[in-house]
């Protein structure tokens, strides 16, 4: 840990936001093509009546069924219907290149740096597939907007996703009491949606009182150690051991060919993060280090209420 020292900054570390939305390289490669069916926000006619439903399915519903539902990992997104043309539309918020690239990087021969492929962003599309929310999930109506709403949103739609550009999928926290300190907050689909709940409130938008869960997958730690960025690590004049240290710490996360392979590198990662208790986190371009402790990792499945909107709002 050579170089490292301990941040003064306050907890949790603010998420970095952008100018702009910087062009993907042509190495990164989804699986799946992001928002294949997507669409511009349409403006609705400001006295139109507009249902929002929560929706919310195992990830991977469309492949795995409800396999991930079990261990309560689900992905969250918002529906809307027009009563004045009956329409339905889609929004949700996930990664432009799967989960796995946006988590951990690739190592690329000749470069030193890890090399990321990580972004996430909004999408919005007609329809509403109920058949994906219902089969494992949910589709609940949670409110209703008028027109005008609707579209002040979308304007708060727009800036907060040429803004917050880059996936975070872990939240990193002192230990798992509810009280304890956060050191770094994640940044995924489920904090969009409860952004974007967040502004239909403080436009007036009044809830219905419905228990709402979401994932966390949480990372357990003492007091994260700031390193540095790629050029003070990994640059000219960076730090040889640590970015040895980190280009090792990060080789067992990557594709897998072979069962033996998975099973070789299953055991480096535990090795590395529970019997040494290490963990190198990339948050807001910056490596920290992660000083692991029991019990590592969680999946939870906690209750956030829905915002309560002003007596005069509009809605149900």
């Amino acid at each position: 840990l050579s170089g490292g020292l301990r941040s003064p900054r306050r907890w949790p570390v603010p998420y970095r936001r952008f100018d702009y939305r910087p062009k993907t390289d042509p190495y990164c490669q989804a699986r799946y093509t992001f928002c294949p069916t997507g669409s511009a926000i349409p403006v609705m006619k400001e006295e139109d009546v507009i249902e929002v439903y929560r929706l919310q399915a195992p990830v991977w519903e469309f492949k795995y069924g409800d396999l991930l539902g079990h261990l309560k990992i689900m992905h969250d997104a918002v529906g809307f219907k027009s009563s004045l043309t009956g329409k339905n539309y889609t929004m949700e918020w996930y990664e432009l290149f799967q989960l796995g690239n946006c988590t951990f990087p690739h190592l690329r021969p000749g470069m030193d740096a890890p090399f990321w492929c990580n972004q996430g962003a909004a999408c919005f599309y007609e329809g509403i597939d109920d058949a994906h929310w219902k089969a494992n999930g949910t589709l609940v109506l949670v409110t209703t907007i008028s027109g005008t709403m609707f579209n002040e949103m979308a304007q708060w739609v727009k800036h907060d996703n040429e803004t917050g550009i880059y996936y975070e999928t872990w939240t990193v926290q002192a230990s798992p009491d509810k009280k304890s300190t956060v050191w770094f907050d994640s940044y995924e689909c489920s904090k969009f949606i409860l952004r974007t709940y967040q502004k239909l409130a403080d436009l007036g938008a009044v809830f219905k009182k419905i228990q709402t869960n979401y994932t966390s997958i949480i990372l357990f730690s003492g007091e994260p150690i700031y390193l540095g960025n790629e050029t003070s690590i990994f640059g000219p004049q960076g730090n040889k051991t640590l970015a040895a240290a980190i280009r090792d710490f990060y080789s067992p996360f990557k594709p897998h060919q072979s069962v033996r392979e998975f099973l070789m590198d299953l055991f480096k990662i535990i090795d590395r993060v529970i019997l040494n208790h290490q963990f190198y986190l990339f948050y807001n371009l910056e490596y920290w280090f992660l000083p692991m402790k029991s019990p590592y990792l969680k999946i939870i499945y906690e209750e956030v209420p829905l915002p309560v909107g002003s007596k005069a709002s509009f809605g149900v």
